[in-house]
């Protein structure tokens, strides 16, 4: 024995070294194949010591047993095959304990078929056995033959049963997860834990069902099991994802140890919820506890920002995350190149771009949309080039992207190829949004024909953007037919939606036919719709100012109305016609142009114009998109005064700098 222990220290000092197996012929007597085989998996030298095995003519159990569980360890399927394979092969017949580690093998590694193989082979079979099947099955997806397994094995233990009911929540399966709970409610050997009950609220959750969630909470008081840390959790996203923030924030605030899961899922939920501010804020109070955010609480936050508009909050976190450091490879990095890209900075997007070593197509998106959306359409279709070139292969969604460049460029032709490349190029079927997206693109350009020839041949029903597209493009052309069938469409889809209404009332309009204008605004009244009221507004000095159209609420109002008259002459000494076209009731023109004169983004454009220092870009946010009198007039006003004007309505970008706009009129 003295022999071999000097053999294993010589063989610690030739670590991750091939050795002869001569060598281990010489060393290795009776059990010391053992101890060998041991020592060889503990330095991660599997292969070796599979080789050592087939040297040996009775292996004992213990040996087969020590190289399955290193099989284990290191998810090595192949190579627990071969041992599999050796018991046979020498006719060692395996005890439960040694199959039963097969069986941990094969669900581990995720082969079910070999797992089941043996399963059937096995002449004795104990609960370990079966749970095992039973986690395997489930933590695949695999649930149907999970559940037969659950319902034919002779005795259940928790393991049991939480198995089969976290593998249907985890699969989306929530009423099954809740029948299976109910049903070991009212086991009598079965005895709920926090793990069981933990599954449960995830399946309320998921359905979203807070009766159910609140009572299995009633149930955690009772018995005491509320006090856990992974109850806790699960109680948090109940109620996040119920919408029932009040409790949410309770449970949250009474969590004695929060971690940064916790942190990120009560953010989340604020932002979900659409309480920016709480969401916000207690992101702040995360920083300032100490814990470190991960890469999903930033890119949840940074996606707030986008979809808030809020860049300078974005880029107070992006600074954070370089304070602290980041991988260049995680979510949070995509997260960025999306929040530049929706906010209108697509320099600083494509800066964060360049900084990652192998961009997700997330990011790739992310970057194609917001160069399309912000007037720079050649880039937007460069950058798909690259992506080609890359080697990444493309989605539905970044076709989107693509085919929006070519709608905001109108490049009808390059935007058919495109369109025609998804399916006979790339193998992608079209979604509705490439269907309404090559619409617009058509009905932009008053190539109306091969529009409705697209739309009568498509395999799928057009779908409500499709119809407003077609519609938006017979308000430019004057197209009266293809309009009101587009209209039509729209009153049968979603007969609420007061833009269909004003927008055919303004094709009629402007095709001096106001007794049809008439008619279409009585529907309008008659129905009890209300025209979403034009908002906007502007950030400055960190606090935001909304307007409404007509506004006469904000305290400078008598400034800006004072700022807009006089810019109103200096644009028309410029050769600026107010278009009246859009203007919807039958008045007198003087009134028309009047009502011109108060739309939001005016308002919020003056405004920031007369409280920002000469030069400061301007950068106002509109929920609507913007008129084409406003589009028109914000081309002159930013000459006048030499600003640069960024308009962001529910569509586009718009850059206006020194009397043009980056859409170039193409909108």
């Amino acid at each position: 024995m003295q022999k071999f222990r000097n053999f294993k220290r010589s063989f610690s000092f030739q670590k991750r070294q091939s050795f002869p197996q001569s060598r281990f012929n010489e060393r290795c007597e009776g059990n010391e194949f053992e101890e060998a085989i041991d020592v060889l998996c503990q330095q991660n030298r599997l292969n070796e010591a599979i080789e050592l095995l087939h040297q040996i003519h009775r292996p004992s159990p213990r040996i087969y047993s020590i190289l399955i569980a290193a099989c284990v360890r290191h998810r090595a399927l192949q190579e627990g095959k071969m041992v599999h394979a050796h018991t046979k092969a020498s006719k060692f017949v395996p005890g439960i304990s040694i199959s039963n580690r097969l069986l941990d093998l094969y669900s581990k590694c995720g082969s079910l078929d070999d797992a089941q193989k043996l399963f059937d082979e096995m002449i004795h079979r104990d609960l370990c056995s079966w749970n095992t099947m039973i986690a395997g099955y489930a933590k695949i997806g695999r649930l149907q033959q999970a559940r037969k397994l659950f319902d034919e094995m002779p005795q259940r233990d928790n393991f049991s049963w939480n198995a089969a009911i976290s593998g249907y929540v985890s699969h989306a399966r929530p009423w099954e997860a809740l029948e299976l709970f109910r049903r070991m409610q009212n086991h009598e050997s079965s005895n709920l834990n926090k793990f069981t009950l933990s599954s449960a609220l995830a399946a309320s959750a998921a359905i979203p069902c807070l009766r159910l969630g609140k009572e299995i909470h009633g149930y955690l008081t009772r018995t005491g099991l509320d006090s856990d840390e992974v109850v806790w959790s699960a109680l948090l996203d109940l109620y996040g994802k119920c919408a029932s923030m009040n409790e949410a924030r309770g449970i949250f605030y009474k969590m004695a140890d929060k971690d940064v899961v916790s942190w990120t899922t009560m953010i989340h939920r604020c932002f979900e919820d659409g309480r920016k501010e709480e969401g916000f804020s207690l992101f702040r109070e995360l920083m300032r506890s100490g814990i470190r955010p991960n890469e999903y609480t930033f890119a949840g936050v940074l996606n707030a920002c986008a979809g808030h508009a809020a860049e300078h909050l974005g880029k107070e976190v992006h600074g954070y995350m370089v304070r602290i450091g980041y991988d260049p490879r995680s979510y949070a990095v995509s997260a960025l190149v999306h929040l530049y890209s929706k906010c209108g900075n697509t320099e600083n997007a494509r800066r964060v771009f360049n900084q990652m070593p192998r961009p997700d197509l997330v990011s790739w998106t992310s970057l194609i949309a917001g160069y399309a959306q912000n007037g720079q359409p050649e880039k937007a279709l460069w950058f798909f080039e690259l992506l080609l070139q890359s080697g990444t292969k493309p989605d539905q969604v970044v076709f989107v992207g693509v085919l929006s460049a070519c709608t905001h460029a109108g490049l009808v032709d390059k935007g058919l190829e495109y369109f025609h490349s998804i399916k006979e190029k790339h193998g992608l079927m079209h979604t509705a949004d490439h269907y309404a997206c090559i619409i617009d693109l058509l009905a932009r350009s008053g190539r109306f024909k091969e529009a409705e020839d697209i739309i009568d041949k498509m395999p799928i029903k057009p779908d409500k953007f499709l119809w407003a597209a077609l519609l938006g493009g017979c308000r430019i052309h004057g197209n009266l037919e293809v309009a009101e069938r587009a209209a039509n469409a729209l009153f049968e889809i979603e007969p609420e939606n007061p833009a269909t209404y004003i927008t055919l009332a303004n094709i009629y309009a402007n095709a001096g036919l106001w007794a049809e204008e008439a008619r279409v605004r009585k529907g309008m009244e008659s129905r009890g719709i209300v025209k979403k009221p034009g908002k906007s507004w502007i950030e400055i000095k960190r606090q935001v100012h909304a307007f409404l159209v007509g506004d006469t609420s904000h305290p400078k109002i008598c400034d800006i109305h004072a700022f807009l008259g006089e810019i109103s002459k200096k644009m028309k000494e410029e050769g600026y016609i107010p278009d009246i076209n859009f203007v919807l009731h039958d008045v007198e023109e003087e009134q028309k142009e009047q009502n011109l004169v108060y739309h939001s983004e005016k308002l919020a454009v003056a405004f920031g114009i007369i409280s920002t220092p000469p030069g400061t870009p301007i950068k106002v946010y509109k929920n609507l998109r913007t008129c084409v009198d406003c589009h028109n007039a914000m081309k002159y006003i930013s000459k006048i005064v030499q600003r640069k004007i960024i308009v962001r309505d529910s569509n586009r970008f718009h850059c206006f700098e020194d009397g043009s706009c980056s859409c170039q009129d193409y909108w």
